[in-house]
């Protein structure tokens, strides 16, 4: 999620609302990308540090977003500039929308100087449509003022992991009711943006959280020892899927050691989640990296040659539906935390990302997506008025 502040928004607003309708308009994404690049470039001096954040609040897939701002990034770096930490230049970017055009607005700050630009491409009636009967259902698991870390199912139980406990419900007049709660004691404070797995197994169940690892059962009583460990975590997508991971100690992403289903250990970029999917009889990764891209790895974990990135948040999951050529992914939109969310499904065609659904859009921001077996994954997002946690079980409906 990208930080943004009441005035920016506000100065967003304005430009959505005031652009000259016949302005001059570039003739795509990358185009207008490149025409804002040249203006950063020309602002700030050659050879300037330059830090990029990008939001999506359009309708636009992640193809085409994804080709922006690859297009910017490149421009930046052919006009002598670099991309990184401690920059010279923060610049913020925002795809947007009005009737008649797609927008790019970015936010240039250097010191107490603030630039704001916008370029402008026309609008095509069938971009990107959703295609017809592929759906989103959403329904509501479990709703508490404790973070959601995951939730699983054993048996007839519920499992819901937080921060301090596995809670234990089981069904009382078709209610969830507590039985028990488990305990979790971390070997030392959790991570901030704390994260956490249960995997079940009949009635053995397994817990990942930073520097700790818990099992336990639920028959014939419930019980549960956790221990200190920096084993992998296991990551599965769909049913299929199958990858472990290394999660960085005190951080919240894991740190791109891996071993992937065929047993073969690799090192990737550090990230955040991961997602498998299957196009034309070959199973691909697709990887949320910690530095906001995405990127599409073969099934060993190479990266895939000529692959587009796609401009998706941190969350993604893959599920089994398969509504066209490939099965798809859910993945959120690029963000802070701080505003409201929504996930969107995904397929790979020509190994590039394609919208298959409209957007489930949220409350607050979703916190957590983690595959949840055949079409479902289990989402997790905080109400910015309330601050409760909420778990929504999102499934991938192809129609007829």
């Amino acid at each position: 999620m990208i930080a943004a502040v009441k005035g920016w928004y506000a100065a967003l607003a304005a430009l959505l609302v005031f652009c000259p309708q016949r302005a001059k308009a570039a003739d795509d994404p990358a185009s207008a990308a490149r025409e804002l690049a040249a203006k950063t470039a020309g602002f700030v001096g050659s050879g300037a540090t330059v830090a990029v954040a990008w939001r999506n609040a359009s309708s636009l897939g992640s193809a085409e977003a994804g080709q922006a701002r690859a297009a910017f990034e490149a421009a930046l770096r052919q006009a002598g500039e670099r991309i990184g930490e401690n920059p010279g230049l923060e610049v913020r970017l925002t795809l947007s929308e009005n009737p008649t055009h797609y927008l790019l607005v970015e936010e240039a700050r250097r010191g107490m100087e603030r630039q704001v630009w916008m370029a402008a491409w026309m609008r095509r009636e069938d971009t990107h449509r959703a295609p017809a009967g592929v759906s989103l259902d959403r329904r509501l698991v479990w709703e508490q003022d404790e973070q959601i870390l995951d939730i699983a199912f054993s048996a007839s139980l519920m499992l819901v992991l937080a921060p301090s406990n596995i809670t234990l419900y089981g069904k009382l007049n078709g209610q969830w009711v507590a039985r028990q709660s488990l305990p979790l004691t971390p070997p030392k404070p959790w991570p901030r943006d704390l994260r956490g797995r249960l995997r079940t197994a009949g009635s053995n169940f397994q817990a990942f959280l930073p520097g700790m690892t818990c099992n336990g059962t639920t028959d014939p009583a419930p019980s549960m020892e956790c221990r200190s460990s920096e084993e992998p975590w296991v990551l599965e997508s769909g049913s299929r899927g199958l990858l472990l991971a290394s999660f960085a100690a005190g951080r919240n992403y894991f740190d791109g050691r891996v071993v992937a289903q065929n047993g073969a250990p690799r090192t990737v970029a550090p990230f955040y989640t991961a997602a498998s999917v299957e196009e034309r009889g070959q199973t691909l990764w697709v990887l949320a990296l910690v530095d906001g891209r995405t990127e599409i790895f073969d099934n060993s974990l190479g990266p895939v040659a000529g692959a587009s990135a796609a401009a998706w948040g941190s969350d993604i999951a893959g599920v089994d539906a398969r509504c066209g050529p490939s099965s798809q992914v859910l993945a959120t939109r690029p963000g802070d935390g701080s505003e409201p969310d929504a996930i969107q499904a995904f397929s790979l065609s020509d190994r590039a990302a394609q919208p298959v659904t409209a957007p489930a859009n949220f409350s607050g921001p979703v916190t957590a997506l983690w595959t949840s077996g055949g079409n479902s994954a289990l989402a997790v997002a905080r109400d910015l008025s309330t601050g409760r946690y909420a778990a929504y079980l999102i499934t991938v409906a192809c129609g007829s």
